[in-house]
């Protein structure tokens, strides 16, 4: 009768041992998601600090590793206004460049077309503006890519009307 009741006691204690464990892994997680910025800044900078530091390239790599997308013109969110820009997108390699410039003329311009559209001329005007419109870009674009990442968004040209 004694050996049962400390059997009972000692898987007792370890049912309780294993529900706090599981509480406090389920309770971290739910931190740790809270703590992720909703900024796409923030965001935009978490990305491309993941992606994989390397010596500096060479002008000619960078530029090989490099698609340019121009001209692309569409009305803003909410009134008369339109946009002409085009930007150059640096990939991290070369593989990554060929997965970009496959998605281009489906994915890559209708996302571009998308967030300019949700975007009315007060929030892409300025330079803090354009830094809102590349964190953003990056943020949807980099998911699209599995054989690399955006290292870096520059906007080559900007006319807004």
């Amino acid at each position: 009768m004694f050996k049962n009741k400390i059997f009972i006691l000692i898987v007792s204690i370890l049912i309780a041992i294993t529900l706090i464990l599981t509480a406090a892994f389920v309770l971290w997680n739910f931190m740790e998601k809270n703590n992720e910025s909703k900024d796409p800044s923030v965001q935009a900078q978490d990305a491309a600090a993941s992606v994989k530091p390397t010596k500096a390239p060479s002008a000619e790599a960078v530029k090989a590793n490099t698609a340019i997308i121009k001209d692309i013109l569409t009305n803003l969110s909410g009134s008369q206004n339109f946009i002409k820009i085009s930007f150059a997108f640096e990939l991290e390699n070369s593989k990554g460049k060929t997965e970009f410039d496959s998605l281009l003329d489906s994915a890559v311009k209708g996302t571009i077309v998308q967030t300019l559209g949700d975007l009315t001329k007060e929030q892409i005007e300025g330079s803090k503006g354009s830094d809102n419109l590349t964190s953003t870009l990056m943020n949807k674009l980099n998911p699209l890519l599995h054989a690399g990442k955006i290292k870096q968004i520059w906007i080559t040209d900007k006319v807004l009307q």
